[in-house]
């Protein structure tokens, strides 16, 4: 009867982890100035990707932090902010330069990376948050 029961709170274990990271988005979410504070409170460890159209190293980082928002679903959730159409938080957090990636743990900012840097460093600088 103890190996049925460890089973049973194995899989219970295995649907849950299951459950939370479905309430986890598998891609960047776009965010505004009017959504900033709810979207990084409602996760315990965010990225907000600060960008602009016309930036071109902006647009060569893109794809790297849609691959890491899949890869990193469950742990890691992604936000965009466009700095050219939502200036109020960029000013908030004195975003001068872009790309600029802003990292939250349990709603409060925590770091910051400034540039199109490789993914590897992202995931140095997200690593001891998580």
């Amino acid at each position: 009867m103890d190996e049925l029961e460890s089973i049973k709170q194995k899989r219970m274990q295995e649907l849950k982890q299951s459950l939370e990271q479905k309430q986890y988005p598998s891609s960047p979410v776009t965010i505004t100035d009017a959504s900033f504070d709810e979207f990084v409170s409602k996760y315990s460890l965010v990225l907000v990707d600060c960008w602009a159209p016309w930036c071109g190293p902006c647009r060569m980082l893109s794809p790297v932090l849609d691959e890491m928002a899949t890869e990193m679903q469950g742990k890691v959730v992604f936000g965009k902010l466009n700095v050219d159409d939502d200036k109020m938080t960029a000013v908030k957090y004195g975003i001068t330069s872009i790309p600029a990636m802003l990292i939250f743990k349990e709603g409060k900012f925590v770091d910051k990376l400034i540039g199109a840097v490789p993914k590897q460093n992202i995931v140095q600088k997200l690593q001891p948050y998580m």
